[in-house]
This record gives C-alpha cells, structure tokens and sequence, in this order.
C-alpha cells in the first residue's frame, strides 16, 4: 500500500464521521417548532381567536402536523410544517391587529 493512502485514509474517516454527525444534528427541528409555538401565543394575544379563527386554526392544526412528524423522525415535513405554522399565526395576528378597534387614548385636560 501507498503510505500517503494510509494517512489520507484517518482523515477519510473522520470526515465521514463528521458528516454523518452532523446530518444527525439536523434532527428534530427545536427552534422552528419554538417559533411557531411562540407566534401562535402572540395571535391570540392579539385576539385572533375572535378575529382569525380560520387562520389561527390552520397554524395550530400545521404545529399539531409538525409534532407528529418528528415523532415520526420525518424532520424535513416537521420543519416545514412548523415554519408554515409560524407563518400562518403572523398572518393571524396581522388580521386581528388591523381587525381590533383602535385604542382610546384619554383626551387631553385643558389648561385652566
């Protein structure tokens, strides 16, 4: 054998092992599933359970397809519906801020 190949054959392997360790971290999607739970907190907050019922369904309903997904070890559809969820619940919240009367603010006193 070629003593060049056998010291180019570790750093094979370690960057095959590398590789693989690290397509593993794309595993279960943490943060897109954070986002998305955080989103649909801030629709209903904003009141789109009375003014975007449909819309904030349909996130929960693409959170809940997420969930079930990862624990299906299916991490792409996880990941995409988790981040479809999150931008369903924004357009949520969009509807119900622009839907909600505006604030009152207090008049101001007059100067005696």
């Amino acid at each position: 054998m070629n003593p060049r190949r056998l010291l180019n054959l570790p750093t094979l392997v370690m960057a095959l092992l590398g590789a693989t360790l690290a397509s593993g971290c794309a595993g279960w999607p943490v943060q897109e599933m954070s986002n998305a739970r955080q989103a649909i907190v801030a629709a209903q907050k904003a009141g789109a359970e009375q003014y975007a019922p449909e819309i904030l369904a349909e996130a929960q309903r693409l959170l809940e397809s997420a969930k079930t997904s990862s624990s299906k070890g299916d991490y792409r559809t996880a990941r995409d519906d988790a981040d479809q969820a999150r931008e369903k619940a924004i357009e949520a919240r969009h509807v119900a801020e622009q839907a909600k009367p505006p604030a009152k603010t207090p008049e101001p006193s007059p100067n005696p």
